[in-house]
């Protein structure tokens, strides 16, 4: 009878997709867990919608925070008496420390769950602005508002993303194309209330006050509660030594276990292995790394090229309040859209396409620095860059299998962070040296060109050779002939022909 009750409770775990939402599970989504529908099913609604309006909120007040700083570029050069090269590395660190922690953040997810990882980042990034406002160099905004703020964005921001994939199977691609809406909305309202903030308090009062509102991510990682019974592995400790002989013992025996435990996590967390054996992953990750530095530099870019030309700040925070309505309308759009049977497998085709579109659209500022054409150049680049955000993740989640994707998209991160680095800090140069903002913007549409052009070809290179591979050995083989007087034996008694390797005709006697 109790097996028949467990039988019963087993089945109708499987058949009732929104039951594991009814009870609260201490463990969470680890990030190197397997898929297997066989043991959980994805809600795919249900609570999931919660979720994934908690991650549109987190992704609002963490991707979308590093632009918003523009509106307070020229109060941070005149409190600290800073060059452009010198400013623009506050939002570079945090953008680069927001991509960089992946590995870091994979370890958190893992040991404690996606709940209080995203809660921790809110936390941190919330401390870190606070404890800018009372600043007094641009080396200690570096750390406050860069490091600290960044690795709490980042702590937020990942497990948002993970925890989507157990939620979302079957509507995986709408979920993340809502998801990265979240941008959206942090662009469009972000740059109006700093703005505002800063017209108000200054600069450090404003720095107070985002500080508080980011804290808000602890409110949104208090309902990323887990899916019940999808599959983790079980954490590995630091400390562990399952592998190889106990190390010695003393102060050396400790660092020497110390170095073998950090890189196995790193070998862990971070898939060098699929980026050595993954072509489609290695070239996909070398485009986009390329792509990010040229990216979001006009984000950065583009409030201090048009105040310098006589705008006002105002006209300048509504078109980065443009470009995110139109991602706001645009990303669920195109999430629908590329959903539909006939995207599946040119998904990656589409978002070369909208990536090449994106740099050629930063070109558009050369024409002038009027209103109106600064206009259209929001509307362009918030279209294609909504097209390129609801497919970045959909791209890479096509290129690697499930259990590897918290991995790859850590060593993505990674890779991605250099570039972040570095593009605002090199913009700043070019416009030392130049003078001129504009040249930053043609030099930015010719690093995305690049990165677009080397996805699509390489993408249609590997097709067409996996192809020809696959359909080579058919083609290579000799149609066999059959020649009826060779099937004839001497009295003239029909002969049977035999199946044998290719290239050999044989024929047996069936009479």
């Amino acid at each position: 009878m109790s097996r028949m009750m467990e039988s019963k409770e087993m089945g109708e775990k499987v058949e009732n997709p929104m039951d594991p939402l009814e009870e609260e599970d201490r463990h969470s989504n680890g990030a190197a867990q397997v898929e297997r529908r066989g043991q959980w099913e994805a809600p795919d609604g249900g609570w999931g919608w919660v979720v994934l309006g908690a991650t549109v909120l987190v992704l609002a007040l963490t991707l979308a925070f590093p632009s918003c700083l523009g509106i307070f570029y020229s109060d941070l050069q005149m409190a600290f008496h800073a060059s452009n090269s010198e400013t623009s590395w506050v939002p570079s660190i945090m953008t680069a420390v927001l991509h960089a922690g992946g590995p870091f953040c994979s370890v958190l997810v893992e040991r404690f769950g996606c709940r209080a990882t995203v809660m921790l980042g809110g936390v941190l990034s919330g401390v870190g602005m606070v404890a800018s406002c009372f600043t007094n160099t641009i080396g200690e905004l570096y750390f406050t508002a860069g490091f600290i703020t960044g690795l709490g964005f980042c702590f937020s921001f990942q497990p948002a993303i993970t925890i989507l994939r157990y939620y979302f199977v079957r509507r995986r691609v709408f979920a993340n194309a809502v998801s990265s809406t979240g941008t959206a909305i942090g662009l469009s309202i972000l740059p109006f209330l700093s703005n505002f903030l800063r017209s108000k308090l200054g600069w450090r009062g404003s720095f107070l006050v985002l500080g508080g509102l980011l804290l808000n991510c602890c409110v949104c990682g208090a309902v990323m509660r887990p899916v019940r019974g999808a599959p983790r592995p079980a954490p590995q400790s630091l400390g562990t030594h399952a592998e190889g002989p106990p190390p010695a013992r003393g102060r050396m025996g400790r660092v020497r276990a110390a170095m073998l435990s950090m890189l196995r996590a790193v070998r862990q967390h971070m898939a060098f292995d699929v980026f050595c054996n993954n072509r489609r992953y290695r070239y996909y990750s070398i485009g986009i790394t390329w792509a990010m530095l040229g990216f979001v530099v006009p984000l950065v870019y583009l409030v201090p090229y048009a105040t310098t030309n006589g705008m006002e700040k105002g006209h300048v925070a509504l078109l980065l309040t443009v470009m995110g309505v139109i991602n706001i309308v645009a990303r669920p759009l195109a999430g629908i859209l590329f959903q539909r049977p006939w995207f599946q497998g040119r998904h990656v085709y589409v978002f070369s396409v909208a990536l090449l579109a994106n740099g050629l659209s930063n070109s558009i500022c050369g024409v002038a620095a009027s209103f109106s054409v600064l206009l259209a150049y929001a509307v362009a680049f918030g279209l294609t860059m909504s097209v390129v955000g609801s497919l970045l993740f959909t791209v890479l989640m096509g290129v690697v299998e499930a259990s590897r994707f918290p991995a790859a998209l850590g060593l993505l991160s990674v890779m991605e962070s250099v570039t972040l680095l570095l593009g605002p800090p090199l913009a700043g140069v070019l416009v030392d040296t130049t003078d001129q903002y504009i040249h930053v913007f043609y030099v930015c549409s010719v690093i995305v060109v690049i990165s677009a052009i080397f996805i699509m070809v390489s993408f249609y290179w590997l097709n067409h050779t996996e192809t020809r591979q696959a359909a080579g050995p058919h083609k290579s083989l000799p149609k066999p002939s059959l020649d009826m007087a060779d099937c004839q034996d001497g009295g003239g008694v029909p002969l049977q022909r035999v199946e044998v390797p290719p290239g050999e005709t044989v024929c047996a006697n069936i009479a």
